[in-house]
């Protein structure tokens, strides 16, 4: 696909920026967009990954048809069913007549089904069957009826987790990820992300009839490497405010800085290697890196502390001194004046025995005074993963005074999983 074919898409579509991973993305989404074959969108929450499903519909021999996107975390569980499948008079409660679902309603056309990751165990059983057959059954009928339905799923968790964790199924993950397509964040961008401000500043300029506001060199640094965890949505958000707030329509980085939340600027995934996130961490959210790495620290001061304490008992003397002298550095805030000298290493951690074996006389220590042994308890913190999520929730519910919506943002996940940890951790009557 040449660049000038990749510009008209981005041009009809409204897309903006020439990364790499941007355009590779777009080109994948127009060579899958003539065939019938199930696409699979992943990336994070405000990246655009609903633009991409747009362009897969347009290019199609569907695009006549109707397109219907659908958040599935947005749906309560108990009528998914209905709203996707359609449901017979009286099958449940309020049901006064009968209703075709998403799926009938859209036959010869497209279903965007958004955070599918989200999506109950039933209800992926049932869309199983609709990409493998063409085939649904509405709620409350016995009937089975034929569609000719093109999805395209979207999610902006890591599926594979949730597979291992029981709560997708793994023959529908690999039914929906027949084409995959990355949507890469923001902050993987980069000057993209100065010519998508500039183009919701002038969007704000127009709206508003004001002057549209521009950026001195180093505040356009200080964007570019701002994070953006809430990606292409939270950067229109900061150009519409600067635009209605600011008086003065040329910002340096200090003006600029109150608009960047410093909580949000931290790259702490980062010491984890610059490059991709290899297997060992890839799924994980900051939360997650930051529990492991606190629990990667206790273990070492642990087996750290049963080192030292073999050293300083004897069971190894000739090895400690040599020992505490190659890992001084380790102890340069613990010395008395700030500054660790690897020659004094017996004089502030080795017990007198220990001492003993660094004395050129051999003859003074005939008879070695026997050290006792240094009772030591090393409080085992417990690494449950259940144990520290039902913690964060009770805290989150705590910090909100028991409102469950708000609870859910703060933990980054929708409402109805936040239900759901309730009951699986029996906090219902919380």
């Amino acid at each position: 696909m040449t660049t000038q074919e990749i510009q008209s898409i981005k041009l009809r579509f409204g897309i903006i920026g020439n990364a790499p991973a941007l355009n590779y993305a777009i080109q994948v989404a127009a060579q899958v967009a003539p065939t019938d074959m199930t696409v699979l969108i992943t990336g994070e929450s405000g990246s655009g990954k609903e633009s991409f499903s747009k362009i897969i519909h347009a290019l199609s021999p569907r695009k006549h048809g109707q397109f219907i996107a659908i958040n599935c975390g947005a749906i309560p569980e108990g009528t998914i069913d209905s709203e996707l499948f359609g449901h017979e008079k009286g099958s449940f409660t309020g049901a006064n007549e009968a209703r075709k679902g998403y799926f009938e309603v859209t036959n010869g056309g497209t279903i965007f089904l958004d955070e599918i990751g989200e999506m109950p165990l039933g209800t992926q059983a049932r869309l199983l069957r609709v990409l493998e057959n063409g085939e649904f059954i509405r709620v409350g009928s016995s009937k089975v009826q034929k569609t000719d339905v093109r999805v395209v799923a979207a999610t902006n968790v890591n599926l594979l987790d949730r597979v291992q964790a029981g709560t997708f199924r793994e023959d529908l993950y690999y039914r929906l990820n027949t084409v995959p397509i990355t949507v890469p964040a923001l902050r993987e961008r980069g000057e993209d992300i100065y010519l998508l401000f500039r183009k919701f500043a002038s969007d704000a300029a127009e709206r508003y009839r004001s002057k549209p506001i521009t950026l001195l060199p180093d505040a356009v640094q200080a964007l570019t490497r701002f994070r953006f965890p809430g990606n292409i949505r939270q950067l229109k958000n900061i150009a519409e405010q600067i635009s209605v707030l600011e008086t003065e329509r040329e910002l340096d980085v200090r003006r600029l800085a109150p608009y960047l939340p410093q909580e949000q600027t931290s790259r702490l995934p980062m010491l984890l290697g610059q490059g991709a996130p290899d297997s060992a961490t890839a799924g994980y959210s900051e939360r997650d890196l930051l529990y492991k790495i606190l629990f990667d620290m206790r273990r070492d001061m642990t087996d750290l502390k049963k080192m030292v304490l073999e050293l300083a008992t004897g069971q190894r003397p000739h090895e400690a001194q040599e020992l505490l002298r190659q890992n001084s550095h380790l102890f340069n805030n613990t010395a008395p004046n700030g500054s660790f000298e690897a020659g004094a290493a017996s004089e502030y951690f080795l017990p007198a025995a220990a001492k003993s074996y660094n004395n050129d006389s051999e003859t003074d220590y005939e008879e070695e005074t026997p050290v006792e042994d240094i009772p030591h308890e090393t409080e085992e913190e417990t690494l449950s993963l259940d144990v520290k999520e039902r913690e964060m929730i009770l805290k989150a519910l705590k910090k909100h005074n028991n409102k469950r919506k708000y609870a859910a943002q703060d933990l980054g996940i929708s409402e109805r999983t936040l239900y759901r940890k309730l009951k699986q951790y029996d906090l219902e009557q919380v």
